[in-house]
């Protein structure tokens, strides 16, 4: 056993943890969630990249998310696969919006690590239009939680709720 799944869920150490470091370097999507101007909840998918500190996703100026975010900065990330047995990546913490005059560089090293170098420079080049604005949506983790369902597993260890 890994000295990390005997952390209790909440505890941003989980970062570390074999799985998470997986899922921060993979390609599957951080599915975010929010809440909306008018007061509901939304989930998105998004491409993201870890810098070692931060989970970074773009999105282009003018989306609404942008205001919600501002408003209610609050949000909790998801990062998992499909296999079975799924692992699971679980962040809380609070969303830090910036405009961004031309392309996010995250949303660059997103595209390459997804596309591969060729596909992810054709890409970011189709949307690095003159005049382009997007928003750099950073969220330093406050919580972490890590599922594997085999040594850590839904409700065996303390969620810090």
């Amino acid at each position: 056993m890994n000295a990390l799944d005997t952390l209790p869920q909440g505890d941003v150490r989980l970062l570390e943890h074999p799985t998470a470091r997986r899922l921060l370097v993979s390609k599957e999507l951080a599915r975010v969630a929010y809440v909306a101007a008018d007061g509901t909840p939304r989930v998105y998918p998004t491409l993201f990249h870890w810098n070692g500190e931060e989970v970074v996703m773009a999105t282009f100026a003018g989306a609404v998310k942008i205001k919600a975010l501002r408003a209610r900065p609050e949000v909790a990330i998801t990062i998992d696969t499909s296999a079975t047995p799924p692992e699971v990546l679980l962040i809380r913490g609070r969303a830090e919006v910036t405009d961004v005059d031309g392309i996010v560089p995250e949303y660059a090293l997103a595209h390459h690590r997804y596309a591969g170098p060729e596909q992810g420079a054709r890409n970011v080049a189709e949307a690095d239009r003159p005049g382009v604005r997007m928003a750099r949506i950073a969220v330093r983790p406050a919580w972490a939680g890590v599922l594997d369902f085999q040594t850590r597993l839904p409700g065996q260890m303390p969620s810090g709720a």
